[in-house]
């Protein structure tokens, strides 16, 4: 069996419910029908033998291929170089209307000769429920139905399709300007395989090109690096379920970093923390909807908080699933991971820590959806005078901190930080809507806090702020502070704190969320591509613009082919970790947009 290709080797497409990865060799390897956080149909990338995977290439040798985009879209073509000639498959789901209620799931894969001629194979196993069963599969009239798991799928095609034990496969071929199409669309209890999605797919693909172009022409950004930060906006929509408004921070689980540890987690879930800083870079980018959108599912998750009824971990969790449950997290044995990194894991046990910081950058979001939309509502205040509340008589305890370290909780300096932002933020909102609320307590809470972190995380042998208050680590999280309005990036304490970060977390243009070997778990994880946008952020804050662009266009270079960041970057310059990653590309825009203007003098 062939190596597994890279993480990164892959494009993304969606349909606002769910996305699916298409690898350079036209294999979709992960696809969850229905919603993000469904177990899988297809998992190859998490087990080649086992996982289950859609096949579309040539059936000879393949010279080289070339991934892209359709310009400004969703919609990945796969191009296929071959001695006898040159296909294109251009995979979408299609999206005609985001709030569709009659919405039907399909992944359209169109292959189409550009020239010569070829003979194009594909071949369809699906495994469902991560592959803890097999399909059973039925010729029926226009196509094959595929069942197991209590799911439903039907294939249908312009080719004439052929199943052995399960697998659908079919061949085909091309002379130029020859197209054959094949659509897996998700099926009700009482649907049957029809062909009309195929007959349609010209329709379908228009709409669904339509829809994006539409979309995108609400940015407001205008800067230097409109494609690199529409690409990021357009991920940051595709990890958005549209129903619910829920933001999922990565649409994996159990991708690795670094390969061969056990450092794998399922981010497919909504992480409080990722989807304010989404909710901050859309608003930012002029994208109100989202943020409404956003805000109406956080409300939601407030008004129902009887999770957390004993106070012991406040009144949000650090994460949810689309639904707004806790998921469990387990162990699928049966899988061997990404090249051997076991286990792979599905929900996720951070659901049971205390991450203070998460507070923070949810009011955060919420002042800025106040500041730039409609404004919030009186019951969405109610809520959020009860948060700020629980704040101010509980952020001094130990916590896990923003990066979820499963050791002892420790008093995080980070975690300080957001916890005087989720406050400052909350007297803003009602100074400037008149708002009611106990702004004296709220405001000696948030001095308690500033004089905190000034004498307890500050290090003046490091002249530096330190990862843990009394501590001598560093962590990239303080970066922050002066984006926070925590400090003026001209206080001598920032420009200290970002040598000392340069002398120890980063390397070249490359950030290390804290210094390695210190998390108390295996393997040696990469440096952080949203720390590593912080870093240009900050060299932006503090006047270094010629460094900051350099740092930017650098960290550009570790995209992969079409655009998109996982989790990390490893020491071979690697992209490692789940992919893609909401949090990177968010960092991406702010990073951006940022320097753009103080490089026009903002």
């Amino acid at each position: 069996m062939s190596e597994p290709l890279g993480i990164a080797e892959h494009g993304l497409i969606g349909d606002l419910r769910t996305c699916a990865l298409v690898g350079v060799d036209g294999t979709i390897d992960w696809f969850c029908p229905l919603r993000f956080d469904a177990p899988s149909v297809f998992g190859a990338i998490l087990d080649q033998e086992r996982g289950g995977s859609w096949q579309l290439a040539p059936a000879g040798g393949v010279t080289r291929t070339h991934q892209f985009y359709y310009p400004d879209t969703a919609v990945l073509i796969t191009r296929f170089l071959t001695a006898d000639g040159v296909a294109e498959v251009h995979d979408f789901m299609p999206v005609a209307d985001a709030a569709d209620p009659g919405h039907r799931q399909r992944l359209v894969r169109q292959v189409r000769g550009v020239r010569g001629t070829l003979r194009m194979r594909t071949r369809l196993d699906a495994r469902p429920d991560y592959a803890r069963e097999s399909c059973r599969t039925e010729t029926r009239g226009d196509g094959v139905l595929l069942t197991g798991a209590d799911m439903r799928m039907g294939l249908s095609a312009t080719a004439a399709l052929e199943v052995s034990d399960g697998i659908v496969t079919a061949d085909v071929e091309l002379r130029t300007g020859d197209t054959a199409v094949f659509v897996l669309e998700m099926l009700g209890p009482d649907d049957d395989v029809s062909a009309d999605a195929v007959d349609a797919t010209g329709e379908l693909l228009t709409n669904t090109t339509a829809f994006w172009h539409h979309w995108l022409a609400q940015s407001t950004y205008t800067g230097r690096w409109r494609e690199v930060v529409h690409r990021s906006a357009i991920t940051l929509k595709l990890l958005t379920h549209q129903p619910s408004g829920a933001i999922v921070a990565a649409p994996t689980t159990s991708l690795p970093a670094p390969i061969g540890g056990n450092r794998n987690w399922d981010y497919r879930y909504v992480w409080i923390r990722d989807a304010g800083f989404s909710t901050y870079a859309l608003l930012r980018l002029g994208f109100i909807s989202e943020a409404r959108e956003f805000i109406r599912w956080l409300s939601e998750r407030l008004g129902h908080r009887d999770c957390a009824a004993d106070g012991r971990l406040g009144p949000l969790r650090v994460l949810y699933d689309i639904d707004g449950n806790l998921p469990d997290e387990t162990e699928l044995p049966h899988l061997r991971g990404y090249r051997d990194s076991a286990p792979v894991r599905v929900g996720n046990a951070a659901a049971d820590q205390l991450q203070l910081d998460i507070y923070g950058e949810i009011i955060d979001s919420v002042y800025l959806f106040n500041k730039h939309g409609p404004g919030i509502s009186h019951d969405a205040w109610q809520d959020i005078t009860d948060v700020v509340n629980w704040v101010v008589d509980n952020w001094d305890r130990p916590d896990a901190g923003m990066w979820e370290v499963r050791d002892d909780a420790r008093p995080y300096t980070t975690s300080r930080l957001m916890c005087w932002v989720a406050i400052e933020r909350t007297i803003r909102i009602a100074r400037a809507r008149g708002l009611p609320g106990d702004i004296v307590s709220w405001s000696k809470a948030r001095d308690e806090i500033y004089d905190r972190i000034m004498t307890k995380s500050w290090n003046s042998d490091l002249e530096a702020f330190t990862r843990v208050e009394g501590g001598s680590e560093l962590d990239a999280g303080v970066l922050l502070m002066p984006m926070l309005k925590f400090l003026s990036p001209a206080d001598p304490r920032f420009p200290s704190t970002l040598d000392a970060i340069e002398r120890h977390l980063v390397t070249d243009t490359l950030v290390f969320r804290y210094e390695p070997g210190t998390d108390g778990l295996d393997g040696d994880e990469g440096t952080f591509s949203i720390c590593s946008f912080w870093y240009v952020e900050a060299l932006t804050r503090a006047g270094r613009l010629e460094h900051a662009r350099l740092a930017l266009e650098k960290m550009f270079t570790y995209a992969n082919h079409v655009g998109l960041y996982a989790e990390q970057v490893s020491a071979t310059g690697d992209q490692v970790g789940n992919f893609p990653q909401a949090f990177t590309h968010l960092a991406l825009i702010s990073a951006a947009i940022n320097l753009d203007r103080a490089l026009d003098g903002e």
